[in-house]
């Protein structure tokens, strides 16, 4: 779980890195690419390439949508708003997970869902600020708007997970938004060459990606997501300064006490559903 931790930090950081030369449609196509020909080498080495099945072709299609208009979204709102606001915000997909589960999932809404859920959105109205100056600007509500993405993912994903494994999933996530990144980024006949600069970079993004999926599926295999959860948490602390130290962001109180309530609102619910 610290694996997946320092992964999808170094991937915040990587991307702002190449934000200022790529739009995102380019970051996902490349990065895609990338963690394709990955993929690929690594299923090759360890023989789990006749794992890879189409027999949840459309169940695939429709999960790799949602989670490339999600991390297109994220990727969007990384130089727009502050890194800790953004993985505060990114923390909601849980909360959207449960409304959204007894409508893909046909999972019951308890009483102690319907407190997490209501709890999670008082969490996301302290970190947002609507009340302050300039709160609600582009970069908040792409953040916001990408944690739904990123929940329905994660539906599709436990979807996926009950017939397909981990290679199989990683390599149609890495074809289908490959094709969906050469699409959006190639509709106006214009996509930025790679570059000295951006390689390193992209490669960066691309293997954290890879490495942060794969670290958080083990550990949920591994240990309980109660054990699981709050290491995860530490990724907003951890974000939080390397904004202060990196890119001179101020340690905003409200936007920790904001995502300490979204935590608390998703660890109430798993509480729950483990015990």
């Amino acid at each position: 779980m610290l694996g997946a931790v320092f992964a999808f930090s170094l991937m915040a950081i990587a991307g702002r890195a190449v934000s200022f030369e790529l739009d995102t449609f380019e970051i996902m196509m490349y990065r895609s690419i990338i963690g394709l020909i990955a993929v690929l080498c690594i299923s090759s080495l360890s023989g789990t390439l006749r794992e890879i099945t189409t027999r949840n072709l459309r169940l695939q299609v429709v999960r790799n949508i949602s989670h490339f208009a999600a991390q297109n979204l994220w990727f969007f709102a990384l130089p727009l708003i502050p890194l800790a606001q953004l993985f505060a915000l990114e923390f909601t997909s849980p909360i959207w997970v449960l409304m959204l589960s007894p409508l893909l999932l046909s999972e019951r809404l308890t009483i102690i869902r319907v407190v997490a859920a209501v709890t999670g959105f008082i969490g996301v109205v302290i970190v947002t600020q609507p009340g302050s100056a300039n709160a609600l600007n582009i970069g908040t509500i792409a953040a916001a708007v990408a944690a739904i993405g990123f929940a329905c993912s994660i539906i599709f994903t436990k979807m996926l997970t009950r017939h397909e494994s981990l290679t199989c999933i990683l390599l149609w996530m890495t074809l289908l938004q490959s094709i969906f990144g050469v699409i959006c980024a190639g509709y106006d006949g214009d996509i930025t060459a790679l570059s000295a600069s951006t390689l390193p970079w992209l490669t960066v993004i691309a293997f954290c990606g890879l490495t942060a999926h794969f670290c958080l599926t083990k550990a949920v295999s591994m240990a309980p997501a109660t054990v699981v959860v709050p290491v995860d948490f530490l990724r907003l602390p951890l974000i939080a300064l390397i904004g202060f130290w990196f890119y001179q962001e101020p340690l905003s109180y409200p936007v920790i006490l904001g995502a300490a309530i979204i935590f608390a609102a998703n660890y109430l619910n798993l509480w729950n559903e483990t015990k």
